[in-house]
């Protein structure tokens, strides 16, 4: 239901009348000169249009509406006390020309991850990577809430995404050619210092702005990202690698090559996966009837491949996956991290290491063979 705050200033801090307003607003931006267009930002006053009108259409004289988008309007409260800022429950703002639009979906997107969020404990912070799901926020949202509240953004300047390749078919990894990742919270910057330092190796292809923007295994993670790292916008880079169908050889390439940035407290890493995927729809239909339903015979199934990955063991884990086929579709993301710790555990580096999965979920609990689900978990990593 809509719900429009009301031009209360008009007719006494300005006319009321829409087309002798329109015709003041004219004359004030014909008299000033764009001389320093296009402008991102403008400072302009707010007082009635009689004394600053003219003044503030040297400000408006400089926006190109162009390209732009969304509007943010920052003013001082005169009225009442805040200790912070506050945003409007309107759906709309009225003015005698017509009604301007609230951006509803910034704030319905960052009220979904703040409840999330505040939902889920810090059992095991500060996390140095995690293991979320990339479904779509209705089904896995809640259960990605028990990850990113592991992440304690104070020292972090460079977040690793390893998210698995659903549309096309690699054999390695590729990185992103683009500089920014767009989010509906705010713009996710490249770190185009370590993209080059991946591209040295020789072992990351690039990728195509079609592969880049048809992947979901990447972008699911980006609004919680943006989100737990809020307080440290403008102050942090992303890593986007596509992983594909890797050997277990190149499992232990990458995770060598990632392990030194593993090492490094100031880096995170996130590693994009669903589990199970059940139903004839994913042709796949394992059922242990020992187990109970068929739900329940998925949720053993996950577990068993959870509880590898908590061992930290990635011929445990290849060994399970060998064996039942469970269709977890960031397999090689999570060998990637596994292989990774390994490469740590082998250089001796002292460092003590555990992994815990704090959440696990499924999108519907499936009772026939004709039913589908598709499961998730959270886990996080410590390195201490």
């Amino acid at each position: 239901m809509s719900k429009v705050r009301r031009a209360t200033h008009a007719g006494s801090w300005y006319t009321n009348d829409g087309r002798e307003l329109s015709s003041q607003l004219d004359e004030w931006l014909s008299k000033a000169q764009p001389s320093y267009s296009p402008a991102r930002a403008i400072i302009a006053p707010h007082a009635g249009y009689v004394y600053c009108g003219a003044c503030g259409g040297h400000a408006y004289r400089q926006i190109d509406p162009s390209n732009i988008k969304r509007i943010f309007i920052l003013g001082p409260s005169h009225h009442v006390r805040l200790s912070g800022c506050a945003l409007t429950e309107t759906s709309h703002y009225q003015t005698p020309l017509y009604d301007l639009t609230i951006d509803q979906k910034r704030r319905e997107l960052s009220s979904q991850l703040d409840e999330w969020l505040s939902k889920a404990q810090p059992s095991y912070s500060p996390a140095r990577a995690i293991i979320a799901p990339h479904a779509g926020y209705v089904y896995c949202g809640a259960c990605g809430g028990h990850a990113y509240r592991q992440i304690d953004p104070s020292n972090i300047k460079r977040i690793f995404i390893l998210g698995p390749s659903h549309h096309v078919r690699l054999s390695g990894c590729a990185l992103t050619e683009t500089s920014h990742y767009q989010t509906p919270l705010y713009d996710l910057t490249i770190d185009q210092k370590i993209n080059e330092e991946l591209f040295a190796t020789k072992a990351f292809e690039k990728m195509k702005m079609s592969t880049d923007e048809d992947e979901h295994s990447i972008e699911m993670h980006l609004p919680y990202i943006a989100k737990v790292m809020e307080r440290r916008r403008g102050q942090f880079t992303i890593i986007p690698v596509l992983v594909g169908s890797l050997s277990a050889d190149k499992e232990k390439l990458y995770g060598s090559i990632f392990s030194q940035y593993l090492a490094d407290p100031e880096n995170f890493f996130v590693i994009s996966s669903d589990f199970c995927h059940w139903g004839q729809r994913f042709r796949y239909t394992f059922y242990d009837k020992s187990c109970g339903d068929i739900w329940q015979s998925i949720e053993a199934l996950d577990k068993m491949g959870m509880d590898a990955i908590e061992q930290m063991d990635p011929a445990k884990f290849s060994h399970y996956l060998k064996e039942y086929e469970n269709t977890i579709c960031g397999r090689y993301p999570i060998g990637v991290l596994l292989s990774a710790i390994d490469a740590l555990r082998r250089n001796g580096n002292g460092r003590r290491m555990s992994f815990k999965f704090m959440n696990y979920a499924q999108s519907s609990r499936c009772k026939k063979m004709s039913d589908s689900s598709v499961s998730y978990a959270s886990g996080a990593l410590l390195m201490q």
